[in-house]
């Protein structure tokens, strides 16, 4: 026997904003990159702020021309990030590929996507970064190769800041980067620090893992240290209209 089936459509219902009720920030993410979402995760954390992620095609050998192969994808992968809805902040996490590009090119893509939406990148980010802290002579360490380093200290010269010493592993394979220990990064940070008069460290690229360390690293050296993916984790919050501290994430995460 067939039992027919009443149907009730077009019940009635309300809506709430939830998630992302209080900040809705969207990422570029590298195809390569293993890093990025990790740490945000471990930084972002306050109710309310949620982070959503597309990512990008990208060679996993890091040189400029490989960084500006991924100039026409910008705004693509960024559509795909809620479609038709609106973001508070947008990203492109790479480091490298937003000073090739140039921050202002990879705004104006982003925005071609998300027009209300504020931009930013690890390299604007970090700017952004060394002005609140008061830094004006800035540590680098990068795991880039020489072509790549060379568009790195100029560009943060350009923007205003002194790099007094600038440190290198030179390595291209974004995979491996993603592999190097807190040991080295540690040990690398000691070697461009010790003896420079510098008023902050800037670890360069989205896949170095040495976010979780920063306060610790801070409390040994006595001056301010952010990532890549530090400043941009603390940038995104801040454009977003959120101005939490936590201490916890080290001194930029109190300015």
């Amino acid at each position: 026997m067939t039992v027919e089936t009443k149907m009730i459509e077009h019940l009635p219902f309300t809506t709430e904003r939830v998630i992302a009720a209080r900040a809705r920030i969207g990422v570029i993410v590298l195809a390569t990159d293993y890093t990025l979402e990790h740490e945000l995760r471990q930084m972002i954390t306050l109710p309310g702020v949620d982070v959503y992620h597309a990512r990008i095609a990208n060679s996993p050998q890091i040189t400029p021309e490989t960084l500006r192969a991924m100039l026409p994808l910008i705004t693509s992968t960024a559509n795909l990030i809620l479609p038709g809805d609106t973001l508070d902040v947008l990203a492109f996490a790479c480091t490298s590929a937003s000073i090739v590009l140039g921050t202002e090119t990879v705004a104006e893509n982003l925005k071609a996507a998300k027009p209300g939406a504020a931009t930013t990148n690890p390299a604007f980010a970090a700017f952004n970064a060394f002005r609140a802290l008061g830094a004006k002579r800035i540590a680098l360490l990068t795991p880039y190769s020489r072509a790549v380093n060379d568009f790195v200290q100029r560009s943060v010269e350009e923007a205003g800041f002194e790099v007094p010493v600038f440190g290198s592993f030179n390595e291209p394979h974004d995979p491996t980067v993603a592999s190097i220990d807190t040991p080295s990064l540690k040990a690398a940070i000691a070697r461009i620090t010790e003896g420079n008069d510098v008023d902050a460290v800037f670890i360069s690229c989205t896949s170095v893992r040495i976010a979780a360390s920063v306060a610790a690293i801070e409390a040994e050296l006595g001056v301010p240290v952010t990532s890549s993916n530090h400043a941009l984790a603390w940038h995104c919050l801040r454009l977003a209209g959120v101005t939490d501290k936590m201490p916890q994430h080290g001194r930029l995460f109190t300015v």
